[in-house]
């Protein structure tokens, strides 16, 4: 995709993601994040949580899939801003759903992206790509 492909307004498609525990556990493992709550029921019970949840630095990856999805492999991300709410727990599904923003002259698109379980919005916030921009044509020569 590059810059000219993009509108303002546009809506990206949906992406639905299953939440296993497997997912939760090994992700928060692999990202290096050993807090029990992301991988200890009963400890995780015990701090007051329902279950095991997903951690931020899995959420911040899966928004950062989401949009490069979309936007192709030329898209480079420049920025993600997001916030937790509700909690990722096992045996939910995480809905992500985006919108474009705004486009900047140089390339750069502003997504605005939300996603959402069945307690409510896991994550919001805004996720910067640079998308290449078509040089126009010059005349025959």
């Amino acid at each position: 995709m590059n810059h000219d492909d993009v509108a303002v307004g546009e809506e990206l498609p949906e992406l639905s993601i299953p939440l296993t525990r497997t997912m939760i556990v090994a992700t928060a493992l692999a990202s290096r994040d050993y807090q029990d709550v992301h991988h200890d029921p009963s400890l995780a019970v015990e701090r007051g949580s329902k279950d095991v949840f997903m951690n931020i630095l899995t959420t911040n990856g899966l928004v950062d899939r989401y949009v490069t999805g979309w936007a192709g492999p030329a898209a480079v991300v420049k920025a993600i801003k997001i916030r937790l709410g509700a909690p990722n727990y096992p045996g939910d599904t995480m809905v992500l759903t985006g919108t474009v923003k705004a486009k900047h002259d140089d390339g750069r698109v502003e997504i605005s992206v939300r996603g959402a379980n069945a307690l409510g919005p896991h994550v919001t916030g805004t996720v910067v790509v640079q998308l290449p921009v078509l040089q126009p044509h010059g005349g025959d020569s």
